[in-house]
């Protein structure tokens, strides 16, 4: 029998009971019968008789009659055969012969096994073997489509089956909510409610709406955010970045609000960043308020180790320059990934822990699950029966829409106020919206889509405290602020004229407070371009991009709650907006307010873009605006009207790359975000990796990459120090004389080679490094964070893991490693000034400092290839060098293939599987444990093309040294050309400097880790 009727066959036999002998032939032993039904041999049959002498006569006739001839004419009246598998099928055997059918049975043993039988037939008939209903399992052409809630459409025979069913309590009919019909659900109250109760478990964004409907959606960090659009928009994107305008909602950002005494904050937060890494809390320019500064956190005095995170801040201004106040405020501005860590350090540097009662106006409670059921009853109301809405009239309450963060507990604090100094922590999360304008056109947007609001006078007699907009009639009263509103109106209309973002100053602060950007809304969407009629006043512009914008126009009243919490509660519905639209005598023309247009505080500031290298600066300048809340999608949609393209994390990701700056929280090893961001980043990547089949996926152990999913700082800067540590101590021993050994050790010989790198790891040997600190790292884990315990007591001279932050040390590294690949220019007057080879005296200060330090370098490939992320950084040969020498158009080496250790292992965890799950079916009714024998408690869980178990040397396993890793990789189009962001060990790239010739000093060599190819590239520290 063919595999495909072997198949039919058990599709067939599938509900049959196992005690059933058919005659078909499916009988496995020629010599042995199944008698009296009882499934089972005949002599096995009679040993279980009840009665042994009648048994023992039957037994010996029946033994007689086995082993005499058979007559032939019993053959004919056989109806019983043993069938042989013969070619083509099934036949009888090969004599033809037959057995007769016995002359004696027992009736009680024939009885039971018929009804057996007849039971284990009616049970296959009457029980479903699938889950689908009656109806369902009739031929297509006798299904009809009532089938499902009348019976009398079925056939007879299967009405009462069909009836049983229906009257199951899960087919019941259940009592229909008030939102099952469609009409129902497009009701706006039923709508928002909906929305609220969504909104419980991720914070929804004002335009989450908006973007659910063109992009991928993700949960990320607690929010529902925009991943990347569904159409394809990346060279658009860049485009957009690069000539246009791309505009991203920044509103998951966390923002901080200090108020106190400007000398104890300054004081608190001192310890939390040092100057060696640039600029503080405490740098003029900043402090004043006129523009935004950028710093990097610490916990209290544990610099270099054990880094919070990058944060920007902004100190709201002084009205006057002669201006004392004690009490001044402090916003800043972090990625939601390192909130909980700095606002823990915070309160702690502040001494801030009596919380207080929250000055923000928090979302209001969501309706509960018992309100939610009592909407929804229809107590009076029968099954089936047409439901109309009720109107509410005057006594029903219109539901609110949940507006900033709905998964917040009201009664939680989020303000803390510190007794010793007054100072007051806020939490001011969602409270604001921040959008992003990046690119050349930002400036032409704005001013196309904002309007400065128009001074508004009091008539003689009105009351100003019933109007709306109250707060803005008191300010116009003032003439020092209608003066000062003008001039930010002034500076505003500049702005049109300019070319790019990245000629006015970074950081820049503006204040202004504009009119209803809805208003002027055009029908159609557009493309703004400059208009250099706005900057005729060559002195102003001249004025505005030497000097910025003064420091009395950075004023905005967004920093007072409690005018924002007016402008949210007083804003004018879209409804109301576009009714007043159709009472317009003339269609399309200007709609006019007058008072009761709302009036909205913002804050513009300038986001510089590129500023490290020498090449594309300013590359991705653009401006942030902040807004109150509520007023997402009131500035979103005029802004998209005006020729913007939106972007999502994806885009934000690629602008960091071509800014050749670190993203959040990915690129920051040393950040608590990061270890958490590069275990999610592993787990995710090994589940993807695991979906495919062996055959379908790469053999990374063959490859030899030990960590394809994540990047081993911790083990790489300790095998490196490790590794210097013991050339030193060689270069001693070898060296009888201290002039020799002196000379000798200025410069290290760190360059490998084949002959004295090619340690495999397959001989069990493991670096210096592992074998005293042991790392049991499965494949199902990442083997980044092995060994980064956060303590906080520990020494910090210790062995914490950091990266080399300091301005002055990153500023000669970038010296030594030479110029740019792409500035062909200052590389020929490099190369014939001829730049001091560093030496050990000159960086023996910066490894004591930092001895287990990384750095953020980045990488262009001299020729073709895209670096993908987790790519390795080597160190090259000296026969790489040759080789390029002789041959311009040399890719690189090839790295030779690895064998496998675990195969083998892996091979007979299969054979274990197969033989367990044999022996399962065997005895199905014997519990799990019991039929697979005893558990393999000592077997690892390997994974084909996996390395298990602790790493070897990961410097050492390959041909090639391993000095770093790729975080950031892929084709630039900025440049035309492969190009990579990462970090390496600063040991190692001391080490490599100090060995390599002036010509060849910087160059690399990458791989991907799914590629045995290496490719050279020039490695750069831009600062």
């Amino acid at each position: 029998m063919s595999n495909a009727k072997e198949r039919k066959h058990a599709k067939k036999m599938r509900n049959q009971p196992t005690n059933v002998t058919l005659s078909s032939g499916f009988v496995a032993d020629r010599g042995t019968k199944y008698h009296n039904g009882g499934g089972r041999p005949f002599h096995q049959a009679q040993k279980q008789e009840p009665f042994p002498g009648t048994s023992r006569q039957r037994q010996t006739k029946m033994t007689h009659h086995f082993h005499s001839p058979v007559d032939p004419d019993v053959k004919e009246q056989s109806s019983s055969k043993i069938m042989f598998k013969k070619k083509g099928g099934w036949k009888a055997g090969p004599e033809g012969m037959s057995q007769e059918i016995p002359k004696y049975i027992t009736a009680s043993t024939f009885a039971q096994a018929r009804a057996a039988e007849i039971s284990a037939m009616l049970k296959a008939v009457t029980q479903k073997s699938s889950n689908s209903l009656v109806f369902q399992t009739l031929p297509r052409h006798m299904r009809r489509r009532a089938m499902s809630h009348n019976v009398k459409r079925l056939p007879r025979r299967l009405r009462e089956i069909a009836q049983k069913e229906a009257e199951k309590a899960v087919h019941q009919k259940k009592e229909h909510s008030k939102n099952k019909c469609h009409k129902a659900r497009r009701c706006h109250k039923n709508r928002v409610l909906e929305f609220n109760r969504r909104q419980k478990k991720n914070i929804w964004l004002e335009t989450h709406i908006w973007h659910a409907k063109r992009f991928h959606m993700v949960k990320k960090w607690g929010y529902c955010l925009g991943e990347r659009p569904t159409v394809k928009s990346h060279r658009a994107c860049y485009r957009a970045m690069t000539n246009r305008c791309l505009l991203q909602d920044l509103s998951y950002y966390c923002c901080l609000e200090l108020k106190g005494k400007e000398e104890d904050i300054l004081k608190a937060l001192s310890p939390m960043c040092s100057i060696d890494a640039g600029l503080t809390f405490a740098a003029v320019h900043c402090l004043s308020g006129r523009r935004q500064g950028s710093v990097l956190l610490y916990r209290a005095n544990r610099y270099p180790r054990e880094m919070l995170g990058p944060v920007t801040f902004i100190w709201k201004s002084e009205r006057t320059p002669s201006h004392t106040s004690e009490s001044r405020q402090l916003w800043i501005w972090l990625h939601p990934t390192l909130k909980q860590d700095i606002l823990e350090e915070l309160k702690a540097a502040c001494q801030c822990v009596e919380p207080i009662k929250p000055t923000v106006c928090t979302p209001g409670p969501l309706p509960t699950t018992s309100e939610e059921k009592s909407q929804t009853e229809l107590p009076d109301e029968k099954i089936g029966k047409k439901r109309k809405r009720k109107d509410d009239g005057e006594n029903g309450k219109p539901v609110k829409k949940v507006i900033g963060d709905g998964t917040r507990d009201p009664h939680q604090p989020s303000s803390w106020i510190s007794a010793a100094t007054g100072i007051i922590i806020s939490d001011l999360t969602m409270e604001m919206n921040r959008l992003r304008l990046i690119g050349p056109l930002s400036h032409s947007i704005l001013t196309e889509a904002l309007k400065a609001a128009s001074v508004q006078t009091v008539r003689e007699g009105e009351d100003t405290e019933k109007t709306p907009h109250h707060w803005w009639i008191e300010t116009c009263k003032n003439p020092d602020s209608v003066s000062l509103h003008h001039r930010q109106e002034a500076i505003f209309e500049l702005l049109g004229g300019i070319t790019s973002p990245a000629e006015i100053p970074a950081g820049t602060i503006l204040g202004l407070t504009v009119g209803d950007p809805r208003i002027n809304l055009p029908p159609k969407r557009s493309k703004v371009l400059p208009n250099p009629e706005k900057c005729q006043d060559n002195e102003k512009v001249r004025q505005l991009l030497l000097e910025g914008v003064p420091v009395d126009c950075a004023h905005s009243f967004i920093w007072n709650q409690a005018i924002c919490k007016n402008v949210t509660e007083n804003k004018i519905s879209d409804q109301d907006l576009n009714r007043r639209r159709s009472e317009l005598l003339v269609p399309g023309s200007q709609l006019v307010l007058g008072p009761q247009e709302s009036k909205i505080p913002i804050l513009l500031i300038q986001q510089p873009g590129k500023v490290t290298g020498d090449d594309r600066r300013g590359w991705g300048s653009g401006w942030d605006i902040l807004l109150p809340k509520g007023w997402g999608m009131a500035f979103w949609i005029p802004f998209i009207y005006r020729g913007a393209r939106v972007g999502g994390l994806k885009e934000s990701v690629m602008h960091s790359q071509y800014k050749r700056s670190p993203d959040i929280p990915g690129d920051f090893p040393d950040c608590p975000a990061g270890v958490v961001f590069a275990e999610e980043q592993a787990k995710n990547l090994l589940e993807k990796y695991k979906r495919r089949p062996p055959a379908k996926r790469p053999n990374y152990v063959k490859l030899g990459t030990l960590a394809p999913f994540c990047c081993p700082w911790e083990q790489l800067a300790q095998e490196w120090e490790s590794r210097v540590q013991a050339q030193e101590e060689s270069f001693v021993a070898s060296s009888p004389s201290g002039e020799d050994s002196d000379s000798r050790r200025d410069k290290l010989p760190g360059a490998p080679t084949p002959e004295n790198t090619d340690l495999q790891s397959d001989e069990g040997g493991t670096s210096p490094s592992s074998c005293s600190e042991p790392r049991e790292v499965m494949d199902t884990e990442c083997p980044a964070q092995v060994g980064t315990a956060w303590v906080a007591g520990q020494d910090a001279t210790g062995s914490l893991l950091c990266v080399l932050r300091s301005r002055k040390w990153l500023k000669q590294l970038s010296t030594w490693c030479g110029p740019s690949s792409r500035d062909k220019r200052a590389a020929r007057r490099t190369s014939g000034s001829g730049e001091p080879t560093p030496t050990r005296a000159a960086y023996l200060p910066l490894l004591e400092r930092f001895p287990r330090a990384l750095v953020w370098v980045s990488l262009a490939l001299l020729r073709k290839g895209s670096p993908e992320p987790h790519s390795m950084i080597c160190v090259p040969a000296e026969e790489d060098f040759l080789r390029l020498r002789g041959d311009q158009l040399y890719c690189g080496p090839q790295e030779s293939k690895h064998s496998d250790p675990f195969k083998s292992e892996i091979l007979k965890q299969k054979e274990r599987k197969k033989v367990e799950k044999r022996q399962n079916k065997q005895a199905p009714s014997e519990p799990e444990g019991l039929a697979g024998g005893p558990p393999a408690a000592g077997h690892r869980a390997l994974t084909l093309g996996l390395w298990s178990g602790p790493l070897p040397g990961v410097t050492s396993h390959c041909s090639r040294v391993l000095l770093g890793f790729v975080t950031q990789g892929d084709f630039s189009m900025a440049v035309g050309g492969g190009e990579a962001l990462g970090f390496v060990s600063l040991t190692g790239l001391l080490d490599m400097l100090s060995t390599q010739p002036a010509a060849e000093r910087g160059l690399v060599l990458l791989r991907a880790p799914a590629s045995p190819q290496y490719r050279f590239a020039r490695i750069a520290v831009e600062v």
